[in-house]
């Protein structure tokens, strides 16, 4: 849970700031351990490099934890007494987040459009490598994902609708990288940014990171499960 007490507020925007710096940092740099043991990321077998990438984001998420730790303890005891109306009331949002997602996936297959290079990629990971892939899209990236681009980003923005969007759109964005000069960027960017404005209306509405994460579990833990059928039976 955040707070924005005066005695406080300076330190919760550093403690954000730092969270999304190093989440950047191990991003670009996560081969700089292998480095300067001598070893080299490229080398390794695509099991080895799946099997590093997995220890690398459990570790990054173990220092977060450490980092939010006051917030994360609050919002643990705040949602063993109001988890069920949390999840109730805020089912409503997740489903409409879904439905417009949906829309825009629809619209960019109707005007000619594929998939975005981030969901090709993982679907390509996870053909290869589905308990790895299944355990960093269900169970990681849903912590580490919403510790970063919620708890972090509502740490620094006070006002919830500059919050709400700089998270969502942000977090979208990054997802689509690789495709800024596609004439359906804007429709992509609707796609992938329609869950995490969802999320940080969430968290703004009931300053507890346990229902983003909940429901980011959730989230993921379909669209998998949909794939690992897709796999099996398709």
């Amino acid at each position: 849970m955040v707070t924005f007490e005066k005695n406080t507020r300076l330190k919760n925007i550093l403690k954000g700031i730092f969270v999304i710096f190093l989440y950047f940092f191990v991003s670009l740099f996560k081969d700089l351990p292998l480095l300067l043991m001598g070893l080299h990321y490229d080398s390794f077998s695509i099991f080895g490099k799946e099997f590093y990438s997995v220890l690398i984001e459990v570790l990054l998420i173990l220092v977060i934890l450490f980092v939010f730790k006051d917030e994360f303890k609050k919002a643990f005891y705040d949602l063993k007494k109001n988890h069920l109306k949390y999840f109730t009331s805020n089912l409503k949002y997740y489903i409409i987040g879904v439905i417009v997602m949906m829309l825009a996936n629809a619209t960019i297959l109707m005007l000619g459009g594929n998939s975005s290079d981030n969901e090709t990629a993982i679907r390509g990971q996870f053909e290869m490598y589905p308990i790895f892939t299944f355990i960093s899209a269900v169970f990681l990236a849903p912590i580490l994902e919403e510790s970063v681009f919620r708890l972090s980003f509502r740490n620094i923005f006070k006002n919830n609708l500059l919050f709400i969007l700089a998270s969502g759109l942000i977090f979208g964005g990054l997802h689509l990288t690789g495709m800024l000069d596609s004439n359906l960027f804007f429709l992509y960017l609707v796609s992938y940014s329609a869950m995490g404005i969802v999320f940080a209306y969430m968290l703004a509405k009931t300053n507890n990171i346990f229902v983003t994460i909940g429901f980011h579990f959730m989230h993921n833990g379909i669209l998998m499960s949909l794939q690992t059928f897709l796999l099996l039976f398709g």
